[in-house]
């Protein structure tokens, strides 16, 4: 069976078909109260780097380099084990990811959702 992958606005109702909700951004999304989220976890490590954040100031034509930025990111020290446990979330069941950005089509979220919707590459010989 294939694992859904989800993503939307953290603002947005929660469903009973959202699986498990995990909010993917770095900071806390502005006017949100902790129990309106309904999330299951905050995974804020995965989350672009500040100064990635910074510089796609969530900018459309600017989409494409920060999508092959973020993805570089997932791999270093500092994001690796939030995204292993991502990745072990969405092997277990519907996984929604969920952000403040108004855009979500345009948003780490989506990144994210391709990334994991993936197959893993096969090992290094």
């Amino acid at each position: 069976m294939a694992t859904r992958i989800a993503y939307r606005r953290v603002y947005e109702d929660a469903s009973p078909q959202d699986g498990q909700r995990v909010l993917v951004d770095r900071v806390w999304p502005r006017g949100m109260r902790k129990e309106d989220a309904h999330l299951d976890e905050w995974l804020r490590d995965v989350a672009p780097s500040t100064g990635l954040r910074h510089w796609y100031g969530h900018e459309p034509s600017r989409f494409a380099e920060f999508r092959r930025r973020y993805l570089g990111e997932l791999r270093d020290a500092e994001h690796k084990e939030a995204a292993g446990h991502l990745r072990d979330l969405a092997a277990q069941d519907k996984l929604t990811l969920l952000t403040a950005s108004k855009d979500v089509d345009h948003s780490q979220a989506a990144v994210l959702a391709e990334w994991l919707g993936r197959k893993k590459p096969p090992a290094a010989r």
